[in-house]
């Protein structure tokens, strides 16, 4: 237990037993980090004296740096690894929590070393922010799960019953470890792993501390040189609602920085805990990023992303092509049989009593042995009952060659080997699968695709397997996810029939028939099975005896899996071949008992044993408890996946323990193998005292080059590798390019070692296409020519031939991540997160690495399974640290780093990590995280170069006749004449709608012009002409009996949606009073929507508030004191029961250019602005909608609006008045209590025409669409509507409108119907289909172009495309005109710039309280730059442009459409590109069937997404890797916050647009109260 390097053999036996002991319960999580220092202090108070070293202030477990323990590796994993010490540190046990698998203290000082050397930088990563619900631990129960059978062990999940070392680090560190560390001080090798080393008291209740903390503590994700990412660069915006914030002071204190208010321009306070996190991510940002970014995009270039251009520095491979390598000749042993079955069947009647398998009960000891003559004769029996007991004589279930497979657990190797002698015996061929647990098990679906391939369709397994397999109801066997249907069969000896006397097993002497299959798992997941045929199988048993030297007889202990690999090939077949006795030690047991192998060997003085890394560390960690083994027997020891790279520290290791117990070092054969090309290459026995083989130290940066460069300069990133021997006698191999043709490499390149050899596979069976590429490979030389006729094998290993033709293997094909051009490989990555310290993180060392492609590149991401009791902070600090030691060590950037719930990642039938199937989750958002790190800043380098904004040298006159040479016309386009009108002496008459009421109520006083709805669709109030002549009258009388008010002051009416709105309208006219229509406040909700009540009553500087008794009450209500000043209202006047009075006279304007109201909206940009509407816009426009949907008296119309701005409220109070038509009026409000109102009403009263909005449409589609068999079951019948249009200032939402239109198809709705209407600020109502032009067209833009402000039109379906809908005909009178916003000249035909409009209905200005007139000249008499500097032009502030169709309109001519992409203050500017937020939020949106609703805006450029969330909260994690990779596929674009909310907080206002800017306020006064906020890196 030394701390700081004290003596620790200073302290007696006991104190450092007891020291071991509490390591152990700390690493185990059963005592607190305060008890552990506390009991330990209290153990080594009295040694003090003799311990001047030791600084009890630090835990122990920080210090080695990267000691550790839990050994709990997943089966496929690389092994455990420690190096050489000296041997009095060898005393103590110690424990620790983590894998070790990976274990190397070579590598884990590289990573210390590499943290330390980022310590001096600081950099702050903002933490990310979480709601307390979001944490959910998973119960104590699910971390360990119950063991249910012996095949599912998680191989790795050994109950610590032996004590684990966890002082592993020091106790077994290499001798240069001490040296060094004495000439470092001591501190720094410990500064890198300790956790929180600001002495803040952790107990604060705000998150704000925690955070600095954790963001000195990451310090620095990326350092050193190049370009930073395009972030802070801004550009100025037009309005003055975003300001950049001046950089964080560095060296800013904590207090400070905690207090630091920060005003954005528009004077909202930010609360800090949002802006700070922003500011450090920012700064975080600035850093630049490692590759330099190569000069390439070009503005028109299709390709949006080139490969950087390769580094002069790169290092190449420079030696000679390498010339195949010939194994030793397989030499011919005259009684070797002529098949493996005729040897058993040769053991089996000369030496029926030699034992030939002993299978160990869970505690270690012998439960039975069976002899080759039991063997023998139960396998003969098997394959009787096989061949003759199932089915009928003359129709038998199985026929020779057929399929069958093998399900049994680990814990009966028995059974499993007279199943598959069995097999052999009948010539039907066995697969051996694992047993499956439940009808989901991780990769079923795989294992299906393999039994569906090969043909299976019956099963063998025991009894007692049977029993435990998963069961329906009724007693039998589910069927498993993906599996063909099975017929079971159960082996056991009871069951099996005695062969009559003249039955003899067919034994042909071995051919290329198929004799087993073994599995194999792809990379990407799919099960396939390599068939071996007979020869094959007695080729490699023969190769495998000459190699190994295995003599008749002797004694081997195999702690394999006997059903493939290895553990078969040695310990099933060359075993049987050799009359060996094997001894298996299944998982099970080595859970319990970790050193029983090595008893096993002692007991019986085996010869050879087979084992992993994982079990000599196990071995070595337990070895405490056996101090009387003797290993000198062994004359092979042989390490199974000794060709990982991390093999070497465990073989070290393993052999520095037990040299003094008789281990020879020449005994240790690392091998390699191939499921495809079966053993490859495996060490001799040394002879004794010969030297050892060398390693190669070899350098990661040549490596991931696909280069042999041995690592002088820079030991932090080196790898040290062992070979695995020589190649298989009787076999040729070749090392070859791993990808593209497969071409001879070079003598310092690494590549994919091929073989050639009668002893490997021979297919993929049942899959000929995969086979060809795999089995069938000729390597090619330099020129391309083949270098001979003899077909290779390509064995998925990736290393090179060393000195000596000696094999080294440096890593696997499908742990191979291709990332910018350069190999990583997945299991040295996993190294290095393991080497960071995971004691308190990760649980049992359960990493998973894989890449996943996101533009246009391999992306590496690392899920790691976090410890039940691990804190936030821990988590987030050894994720902080990953990403610096993998960025330090590999000179790569992680892309996303996830942690999970333990035990919650697929598993392995063996207990691993299902790697294809973490992807897969984490690709569909179900892998459910609990901290997610994402940093994509960091790694994509690939982005195109931020575009540059060229000066605008040409002038608008010159792009004019460019634009007309081209041969384009100018993008222009007119509604149809006014012309002149029959009733032309009404409207000379009337040409002040207060004149046409009159005139109606004259000579059609019954006529009924309004008729309001309620939620049950009964009429609650309808209005003749003469009665609302009547009510308009009273309330003039009453305005100026009780108002005191002038002409033309303003008037606010606060009325809710109906008939008393208007009345008040025309009585405001009568009176010669301005009305403005405003938003009653929402009862519920005082304190959002007083405050706008309040603001337009001030703005508008109103005399006088007209309203309802309930809406008078509220005013002055308590409630309402709380948001504003109830006092200083002006006038209010309830017009609920009014006097029957008539005003002295009824007032008429003198001119019709007079004010008529005021038109109030709040924008989606926040803005509150009022235009002012005269009489003459009024008529025009109501006439113009007048002639566009022909309506007349005999009309009926039905409306579903808002009645309070824009065209909403000139179609529910004008238009009748003007038309004479019946409006039938539905308030949106009902439709929440009864959804089918609006479409009954459709139905009921047979509408043709009607409009709505998209709130509307959106309640209607979401509430209904799966109810429309009931209510066409009711009668609901909508083929009388000809028009239904959407009033909306926005671009047309094609998905909603056609969604609509195809749910409702079935009730009689024509798909023409659907159309929408267009209007701004400027201009009411611009555009509205009407019945006389074409239907609406679609059409599909560029969206890469749109974002470079043009259009190009594009395929339906092309990549990148947007469908477009065209927003209805422009209205009569209406004149549009596309301009460039920067020059003011006009455009041509389909080319993006702002539209212009010029029309006798446009309003007449701002009403603006300090009138500024510049803005309003601006905005609505400007004139061209260049053209027809004439006319006057009102300018919407929306982006679209003009196309002339193929249509023909009513006049003849070909149709212009009017495309809106949107408004121009709304767009958001990054990287010097426009993007459209609802572009953005449409592919946020279907990133993941969670994701209800989504908000984008930007914020100091920083983009930030807002996603509601509608699935349950653990889900809210698995949104932020979606939605980065969603808008950086899409839209080239990094996001920098993903902020995940509840359902219905983003703010929508009554037109159903999305409020962005309030919720950027919200967001940044921190009132969201979000699920999560992720900053990405």
């Amino acid at each position: 237990m030394a701390d700081r390097g004290a003596d620790s053999s200073a302290l007696p036996k006991e104190v450092r037993d007891q020291l071991a002991e509490l390591d152990l319960e700390l690493s185990e999580g059963d005592i607190t980090q305060k008890g552990y220092e506390k009991k330990k202090a209290k153990l080594l108070a009295p040694y003090i004296p003799h311990l001047p070293n030791v600084d009890l202030s630090l835990p122990d477990v920080q210090l080695s740096p990267g000691h550790s323990a839990d050994p709990s590796p997943s089966p496929e994993a690389p092994g455990p690894s420690t190096s050489t010490a000296s041997k009095h540190h060898r005393a103590h046990r110690s424990g620790g929590a983590r894998d070790d698998r990976y274990r190397s203290d070579i590598h884990t000082e590289a990573v210390q070393a590499a943290l330390a050397k980022h310590k001096e930088e600081k950099m702050a990563l903002p933490m990310p922010t979480k709601r307390r619900s979001a944490f959910v631990q998973s119960p104590v129960d699910n971390c360990t799960p119950p063991d249910t059978s012996s095949a599912s062990e998680d191989e790795g999940s050994l109950r610590r019953k032996a004590a684990l070392s966890a002082v592993l680090a020091q106790t077994l560190q290499s001798p240069d470890y001490w040296i060094n560390r004495s000439v470092q001080s001591s501190s720094t090798s410990s500064s890198a792993s300790s956790t929180l080393s600001h002495g803040e008291p952790k107990t604060q209740p705000q998150p704000q501390p925690a955070l600095s903390v954790l963001a000195d503590v990451l310090a620095h994700t990326r350092i050193e040189n190049s370009v930073p990412p395009d972030v802070t660069t801004s550009t100025p915006q037009e309005r003055g609602s975003r300001v950049d914030l001046p950089p964080a002071v560095r060296g800013m204190s904590r207090g400070q920085s905690r207090s630091s208010m920060l005003d954005t321009a528009d004077g909202v306070p930010v609360n800090s805990r949002v802006s700070t996190k922003i500011q450090q991510l920012l700064n975080t940002l600035k850093r630049p990023k490692r590759p330099p970014l190569s000069e390439f995009f070009v503005d028109d270039s299709e390709e949006i992303v080139e490969v950087p251009q390769p580094d002069p520095n790169t290092p190449k491979p420079e030696g000679r092509q390498i010339i195949p390598v010939k194994g030793e000749p397989l030499g011919v042993v005259s009684n070797w049989p002529p098949a493996l079955q005729a040897a058993l069947a040769r053991w089996g009647a000369t030496q029926a009593k030699s034992p030939a398998l002993t299978a160990l009960d869970i505690t270690g000891k012998p439960l039975y042995t069976l002899t080759y003559g039991k063997l023998w004769s139960r396998s003969l029996k098997l394959a009787y009952t096989l061949l003759n007991k199932l089915g009928t004589k003359s129709e038998p279930v199985l026929q020779p060659g057929d399929r069958v497979a093998l399900v049994y657990p680990n814990s009966d190797p028995g059974m499993f080997w007279v199943a598959f002698y069995g097999c052999l015996l009948a010539e039907v061929i066995p697969v051996p699968i694992e047993v499956p647990l439940s009808r989901q098990d991780a990769g079923s679906q795989q294992i299906g695709f393999l039994l569906g391939s090969c043909g299976v369709s019956l099963a063998l397994t025991s009894e007692v397997c049977l029993k435990g397999l998963p069961k329906t109801p009724n007693g039998e066997i589910i069927q498993f996810k993906g599996w063909p249907r099975m017929k079971w069969v159960v082996t056991d000896t009871k069951y099996l029939t005695k062969p009559s006397k003249d039955w003899q097993p067919h034994i042909p002497t071995a051919n290329t028939d198929t004799a087993y299959i073994e599995y194999k798992a792809s990379k990407e997941g799919t099960v396939m099975g390599v068939a071996v045929s007979k020869i094959s199988m007695l080729t490699h048993c023969q190769a495998l005896s000459q190699a190994c030297n295995y003599c008749e007889g002797e004694t081997l202990v195999n702690v394999l899996d006997c059903k493939k690999d290895m553990g078969m090939w040695h310990g099933v077949l060359t075993s049987v071949m050799n009359r060996i006795h094997t001894i298996t030690v299944p998982y099970a047991v080595m859970k319990a008992c970790p050193m029983s192998w090595v008893q096993r060997v002692h007991i019986h003085k085996a010869r050879v044993a087979l084992v992993k890394c994982r079990d000599l560390h196990w071995a070595m960690m337990a070895h405490k408890e056996q101090r009387d083994v003797n290993l000198s027997s062994i004359r092979m020891l042989i390490v199974a996946d000794g060709a990982n790279p991390w093999s070497v520290s465990s073989c070290d290791a393993f052999l520095n323990v037990f040299q003094s117990h008789g281990l020879k070092p020449e005994v240790i054969c690392p091998c390699a193998t191939s499921p495809e090309a079966l053993t490859v290459a495996i060490r001799r026995p040394g002879a004794r005292g010969a030297p050892l083989p060398a390693r190669a130290i070899l350098s990661m940066g040549g490596l991931s080059h696909g280069v042999i460069r041995v690592n002088t300069e820079d030991k932090n990133s080196a790898l040290t590798v062992q070979d695995v021997g020589h190649i298989m006698p009787g076999a040729l191999m070749c090392i070859v390019k791993p990808d593209g043709s497969p071409q001879l490499c070079k003598t310092d390149e690494i590549g994919e070692i091929v073989i050639n050899s009668r002893a490997g596979g021979t297919m993929y069976y049942g899959l000929p296409g995969v086979t060809k590429n795999t089995f069938e490979v000729i390597p090619v030389n330099q020129a391309g020519a083949p270098i001979g006729e003899i077909p290779f094998t390509r064995t998925g290993l990736l290393g090179f031939v060393g000195p000596g033709s000696l094999v080294f293997v440096v890593g696997k094909n499908e742990g191979l991540l291709m990332v910018s051009g350069r190999r990583h490989n997945a299991d040295d990555l996993v190294a290095t997160a393991l080497a960071v310290e995971p004691v308190k993180t990760v649980y049992r060392g359960r990493i998973a690495v894989f890449s996943v492609t996101v533009f246009y590149d391999e992306r590496i991401v690392i899920v790691a399974e976090q410890r039940p009791d691990a804190s936030e902070e821990d988590s987030f600090q050894w994720m902080s640290r990953v990403l610096q030691a993998i960025d330090s060590i590999h000179q790569v950037g992680l892309y996303c780093l996830a942690l999970v719930q333990a035990n919650t990642l697929p598993k392995t039938p063996l207990g691993g990590i299902h790697i294809c199937e973490t992807k897969q989750n984490f690709l569909e958002g179900n892998l459910h995280p609990c901290n997610i790190l994402m940093c994509p800043h960091t790694c994509v380098t690939n982005l195109p170069k931020p575009r540059q904004k060229q000066p605008v040298d040409v002038g608008p006159a010159s792009m004019l006749v460019g634009n007309l040479v081209a041969g384009k016309r100018i993008a222009q386009a007119t509604g149809r004449e006014l012309g002149v009108v029959e009733d032309q002496d009404l409207i000379r008459k009337h040409q002040f709608l207060s004149e046409a009421l009159q005139f109606r109520a004259q000579t059609d006083p019954d006529h009924v012009l309004y008729v309001l709805l309620n939620a049950k669709g009964v009429a609650v109030c309808t209005a003749t002409c003469s009665q609302l002549h009547k009510r308009a009258e009273k309330i003039t009388a009453t305005i100026l009996e009780r108002g005191g008010l002038n002409t033309g002051d303003n008037v606010v009416l606060l009325y809710p949606p109906g008939i008393d709105l208007i009345a008040a309208f025309y009585g405001c006219l009568y009176a010669g009073v301005i009305p403005v229509t405003v938003r009653p406040p929402h009862p519920q909700n005082l304190a959002a929507t007083l405050p706008t009540v309040r603001m337009i009553i001030d703005v508008s500087k109103a005399a006088c508030i007209l309203t309802t008794q309930p809406l008078m009450r509220i005013l002055r209500s308590r409630e309402a004191a709380a948001s504003v000043n109830v006092k200083t209202w002006p006038t209010i006047i309830d017009t609920d029961d009014l006097p029957r009075k008539r005003p002295p006279h009824i007032y008429k304007p003198p001119t019709a250019e007079m004010l008529a109201y005021l038109d109030f909206s709040v924008s989606t940009t926040g803005m509150l602005t009022g235009v002012k509407m005269s009489h003459a816009a009024i008529s025009t426009l109501c006439r113009s909608i007048k002639l566009q949907c022909e309506l007349y008296s005999s009309r009926q119309i039905a409306i579903c609006l808002d009645p309070y701005c824009g065209l909403g409220f000139v179609l529910w109070c004008l238009s009748s008045v003007y038309s004479g038509h019946q409006s039938i009026l539905i308030p949106p409000l009902e439709l929440e209590c009864s959804l089918p109102l609006w479409l009954s009403t459709l139905s009921q009263y047979k509408i043709r025409d009607t409009f709505c909005s998209y709130s509307v449409m959106e309640l209607c589609t979401k509430g209904l669409g799966t109810q429309t068999e009931i209510l066409k079951a009711r009668g609901l019948n909508l083929s009388c509507v000809r028009s239904c249009v959407v009033i909306a200032e926005e671009r047309p939402r094609l998905a909603l409108t056609q969604s609509f239109s195809k749910l409702f198809k079935d009730l009689g709705l024509s798909p023409r119907a659907v159309s929408t209407a267009f209007g701004s600020r400027v201009n009411l109502a611009i555009c509205l289909q009407g019945t006389a032009g074409p239907d609406p067209s679609t059409v599909y833009v560029d969206m890469k172009s749109l974002r470079h402000d043009r259009v190009r039109l594009v395929e339906r379906g092309a990549p990148q495309s947007l469908p477009l809908m065209e927003s209805g005909t422009i209205l009569p009178g209406v004149r549009v005109i596309i301009v460039n916003p920067e020059t003011r000249g006009p455009l041509g035909d389909s080319h993006l710039g702002e539209i212009w409009v010029n029309s006798p209905h446009s309003a007449s200005g701002y009403y603006t309280i300090y009138g500024e007139e510049s803005l309003q000249a601006d905005h609505f008499n400007t004139k061209l730059s260049f053209g027809d500097p004439q006319t006057l032009w009102a300018r919407t502030g929306y982006l679209g442009f003009i196309k002339r169709t193929e249509l023909l309109d009513a006049s003849g001519d070909r149709h212009d459409a009017l495309f809106v992409v949107g408004s121009l203050d709304e767009t958001l500017e990054l990287r010097g590109l426009r993007y459209h937020p609802i572009d953005i939020e449409t592919s946020v949106s279907r990133a993941h069937r969670s994701i209800a609703e989504s908000a984008v805006f930007t914020w100091t450029n920083l983009l930030v997404v807002v996603a509601e969330l509608s699935g349950s909260e653990q889900e809210a994690l698995d949104l932020v890797p979606l939605v980065t990779n969603v808008v950086l596929e899409e839209h080239h674009l990094i996001v920098g916050v993903v902020v995940i909310v509840d359902p219905g907080v983003i703010p929508i206002n009554s037109r159903g647009e999305k409020q962005r800017m309030h919720l950027r306020d919200s967001f940044l006064a921190d009132q969201l109260d979000p699920i999560y906020v992720a900053y990405n890196m």
